[in-house]
């Protein structure tokens, strides 16, 4: 305004424009705009269709027209190099991953594109970077949705102290944006056994199926990209929701807003639970104290009524990762690179192995012979001290520090306390008892008596003195027996 000011007065005064543009030092061709300008608009003044926006016009500040402008240096070489590095950057993206901390600096693609023989400043190409990178803006639709018609899925991470270790935990998490209803369950992983026990259990608390569930891009969902938007479905997904009877409706890349419900109730959840409470002494605590702040939260959903409307129930589907395992010298089948053990007649045998989410069944000639409850660990055993019985049989010395033994520590303080020595017949009543329960198995085990431990008031050296005498008495009909009664006095 005070440029405007100084050069529509020198001008009024009779300067020329060259002269006006000496004295301020303003551009002539910038002193004739304003001249010109100032001159049509007070000439509007005498007949104006609006006088208000015409007094407006000639008070205020000069208006500049950047929109045609072109930069000198900014060439479409140097546009087309920039789409090539940024599609490069694109491509890293999709490698690595959204979040990685690899991707070019503005000062890195300014050296490149000044490397190829361009010259333009940094500031000038980072301002065309950002106008290539900025997203554009979109609308978005708001949905609404009918009972049983659609049901979000996603996992969400916690941090729980479970025994006093910290430790990352998943919530595969369900959110039915009809109802308002949101239910999570606490996993170890996202492996795939786990993302499909979570749609059985719910699909069974639920009592019913919804018309689709809505998933991102996430592994146990696509299995692979073909092209730049078809996507090929995890073929285990595909085999649920034939058995449920349910639609797959798979996210565009990058664009949580379309499950957007699931998205905030994971947040929801993991803020409504664990901000108050993270230390359990187990993970089933964990398990019960979120179940319960669920049924809490939901209080106010409407999911009783959406039952009404839900697609027909199903049995649970049967979900196991199934493959044929060889039992070792130990009588061990490895699962997941933990190892679990068999009846000891299995050993160098083929077995069927179904590897649940919280149990390992396994099979053998089609028949099943032994469960164990999933371990969650690198390198851990699970061992039953009954799948050994007949080994120890053959080799009872070898029962004492027998890690089978030590892996049933009520066992292991009987036999320490009462079978020292009579390792055979330790292995004999659990062999007689192996169907009982164990502390069933160790209160008979506590009331089995040693012979050779005095029993009321009798002395241990009478009880010795008693089984010598009997030991001379048979020996002697023995050799009276065989017409050898010279030898005896």
């Amino acid at each position: 305004m005070k440029d405007k000011h100084a050069i529509i007065k020198l001008k009024e005064e009779g300067h020329s424009n060259r002269e006006v543009a000496r004295m301020t030092g303003i551009h002539r061709k910038t002193v004739a705009k304003y001249w010109e300008e100032y001159r049509e608009q007070i000439a509007e003044l005498d007949h104006p269709d609006d006088i208000r926006e015409v007094q407006e016009m000639i008070v205020s500040e000069p208006k500049y027209d950047t929109g045609g402008r072109r930069s000198r240096k900014y060439t479409a070489a140097i546009d087309e190099m920039l789409d090539v590095i940024l599609a490069g950057e694109a491509a890293k993206d999709a490698v690595l991953g959204s979040r990685h901390k690899q991707g070019l600096t503005r000062v890195q693609i300014h050296k490149m594109v000044k490397d190829a023989g361009h010259d333009i400043g940094l500031t000038v190409l980072s301002e065309h970077i950002r106008e290539k990178e900025e997203w554009k803006k979109e609308a978005f639709i708001k949905q609404g949705y009918d009972f049983g018609g659609r049901l979000e899925y996603d996992f969400g991470e916690v941090r729980l102290v479970i025994g006093g270790i910290v430790k990352k935990y998943q919530m595969a998490v369900f959110s039915s944006p009809a109802a308002g209803f949101r239910w999570a369950y606490l996993y170890t992983s996202q492996k795939k056994e786990v993302f499909m026990d979570s749609h059985v259990r719910f699909f069974e608390m639920a009592g019913g199926v919804y018309d689709e569930v809505v998933y991102d891009n996430m592994r146990n969902v696509v299995s692979r990209f073909i092209g730049h938007s078809e996507k090929q479905l995890n073929p285990d997904l595909i085999k649920m929701s034939l058995y449920y009877g349910y639609k797959i409706n798979v996210t565009n890349c990058f664009s949580g807003n379309e499950k957007g419900h699931v998205e905030g109730s994971v947040k929801t959840i993991r803020n409504h639970v664990f901000a108050v409470r993270y230390r359990f002494d187990t993970f089933a605590d964990a398990e019960a104290y979120l179940e319960k702040e669920l049924l809490s939260m939901n209080e106010s959903s409407a999911f009783e009524e959406e039952r009404k409307h839900l697609r027909a129930y199903r049995p649970p589907l049967e979900l196991a990762d199934i493959s044929n395992q060889g039992v070792d010298k130990y009588s061990f089948v490895r699962v997941d690179n933990n190892f679990y053990s068999v009846p000891d007649y299995l050993v160098g045998k083929n077995v069927v192995v179904k590897n649940y989410p919280t149990e390992i069944v396994v099979y053998s000639a089609g028949s099943k012979v032994c469960i164990h409850k999933k371990k969650d660990g690198f390198r851990e055993t699970s061992v039953e001290i009954l799948h050994y019985l007949d080994t120890f049989l053959k080799k009872p010395g070898a029962i004492k520090n027998s890690v089978a033994l030590k892996s049933k520590a009520e066992l292991k303080m009987v036999f320490d306390s009462h079978f020292i020595g009579r390792e055979r017949e330790f292995v004999m009543i659990l062999k007689e008892n192996k169907d009982k329960e164990l502390p069933e198995v160790v209160e008979i085990l506590r009331s089995a008596k040693d012979p050779m431990r005095p029993t009321d008031d009798v002395t241990i050296e009478d009880n010795i003195l008693a089984k010598t005498a009997k030991g001379l008495s048979a020996l002697t009909e023995m050799f009276s027996g065989k017409g050898c009664g010279q030898y005896v006095n």
